[in-house]
């Protein structure tokens, strides 16, 4: 069973434009996160799928293969077209965003056999338990609900179960060491079976997707099955300046 590990990189970024290639550790950004997923025992191959000649040719010139694409609307349709012209033998694909440099080997090995070894099921992600209201109320976090089998019920950027009795804010403070928090934080690293990617990028957004903003609902919403594993911590993605600099911190004290 062939598994390929995708990295879509697209070269602008609104908040922090052409993060991809920054470069104040001695490599670029692109360069960490593939070195980080490379690691991954469970992944035959590693490709950089970019819309930009430029990370192509970065990615190329530190040893990894690079595919160029078209213009996507998401990272999950640019991989799609790679592993539709590239990965003929790819059974599992793995999609871990460009700008993930600390992305746990582990937990990416963990994603791969939670799929391998669920085969009723289309897809595979990665959630952690919240414990911090803060994470829990922001909307550009976002919560996932799972079933006693650890299916997806449900993702919304909503804090999600509902709390009826009380606060979130008064159960996390005060009853989280005796139980574990009933809210997960969903981690946008996924595992698709080829076939089902290659299908689930022609269907039409859903009403669910268009209103959250949420790609993972076209597939629910169309009755598929998203298996949840659990691990935890979360990685640290690079979304903004401050971001990348405590980034270099962390490299910087090895």
């Amino acid at each position: 069973m062939a598994v390929v590990g995708l990295i879509p990189a697209r070269l602008e970024s609104s908040r922090l434009p052409r993060k991809l290639l920054l470069s104040e550790t001695g490599k670029p950004l692109i360069q960490h996160t593939w070195e980080s997923v490379r690691q991954a025992t469970g992944l035959d191959e590693v490709i950089v799928a970019t819309d930009s000649s430029e990370i192509a040719d970065v990615v190329r010139a530190f040893g990894g293969r690079a595919e160029l694409t078209g213009d996507h609307p998401s990272g999950t349709d640019r991989i799609a077209e790679v592993v539709r012209r590239c990965c003929p033998d790819a059974e599992i694909v793995v999609n871990v965003q460009g700008d993930e440099p600390e992305i746990s080997t582990t937990d990416l090995d963990s994603l791969i056999a939670l799929l391998r070894n669920t085969p009723r099921v289309e897809m595979a992600t990665l959630a952690t338990p919240i414990e911090d209201s803060l994470i829990l109320s922001d909307p550009s976090c976002v919560k996932v609900v799972r079933a006693a089998d650890g299916r997806a019920l449900y993702f919304s950027r909503a804090a999600i179960p509902h709390c009826r009795d009380g606060s979130p804010q008064d159960w996390l403070r005060n009853q989280h060491e005796a139980s574990e928090s009933p809210w997960l934080l969903h981690l946008g690293v996924y595992a698709y079976r080829r076939e089902f990617l290659l299908a689930f990028t022609k269907w039409p957004p859903g009403r669910l997707e268009q209103l959250e903003k949420l790609e993972q609902l076209r597939a629910l919403e169309a009755g598929a099955s998203i298996q949840v594993g659990i691990v935890r911590q979360a990685s640290v993605g690079i979304d903004t300046r401050a971001d990348y600099a405590r980034f270099v911190a962390r490299m910087a004290e090895g």
